[in-house]
């Protein structure tokens, strides 16, 4: 009998082949290293066991907002793109550092890949943004990568519900009266910001339902 495919193998071949296309954005036909290569790695490292919620359906929805969300306001949104393919690529639950890792792997490998030195730099520095998702005014490449990644909080009930128990997946290790005060915090520091969404495409559509949602869930939390 044959192996049963993995559920998101058809997913994983696709995000190479858009990988691909957008190197190809930024490097001539034929250029060495290839590219695919270092997708196929990337792709590995989003599929890995730890993950509940931080995966290639996690990469595959925030690139999709990216689409979705890029407008003429948004310049260098395939930067924005490269940003959010490494954004989560380290991911270790138990570690604090992942944003920072992720950004220097990002650096690592962009390089060695031949992007100029100021792409590098700048997917670097939105990568290391998703620590608190808090842009200053007037970056709009960080706008669209943080609303993107943030997109989640503004679906609908039933999805963030799916969101959520995924979170505390990952964080199986953690005990429960732990997790609720520290989930708690988090969703309390995203109440505090300002405003969760930047883009007028996710102000738009996400930033009411993403409060509702962050305040049922701490309701929740503290029930």
């Amino acid at each position: 009998m044959a192996p049963h495919p993995h559920p998101d193998a058809a997913l994983a071949d696709e995000l190479v082949e858009r990988w691909g296309e957008l190197l190809g954005r930024f490097r001539p036909p034929g250029a060495e290293p290839d590219a695919a290569a270092y997708g196929e790695q990337l792709v590995r490292r989003w599929g890995e066991p730890q993950r509940r919620y931080h995966t290639l359906r996690h990469l595959d929805a925030v690139l999709r907002a990216v689409d979705a969300l890029a407008g003429p306001q948004a310049r260098d949104a395939d930067v924005v793109r490269l940003a959010a393919w490494f954004h989560d690529a380290v991911y270790a639950p138990d570690r604090s550092e992942n944003e920072e890792r992720s950004a220097r792997l990002a650096e690592r490998v962009l390089a060695e890949l031949g992007l100029a030195p100021g792409v590098v730099a700048e997917t670097a520095r939105l990568v290391r943004l998703t620590v608190d998702h808090d842009p200053a005014p007037g970056d709009t490449a960080g706008e669209l990568l943080c609303d993107a990644d943030l997109a989640v909080l503004g679906g609908p009930p039933g999805a963030y519900a799916a969101y959520a128990a995924a979170v505390r997946e990952e964080y199986a290790f953690v005990p429960e009266p732990d997790f609720r005060r520290g989930r708690a915090a988090v969703l309390r520091q995203l109440l505090a910001l300002p405003r969760l969404f930047r883009t007028p495409g996710g102000v738009a559509a996400y930033q009411q339902r993403a409060r509702a949602n962050l305040a049922g869930e701490l309701r929740q939390l503290a029930g």
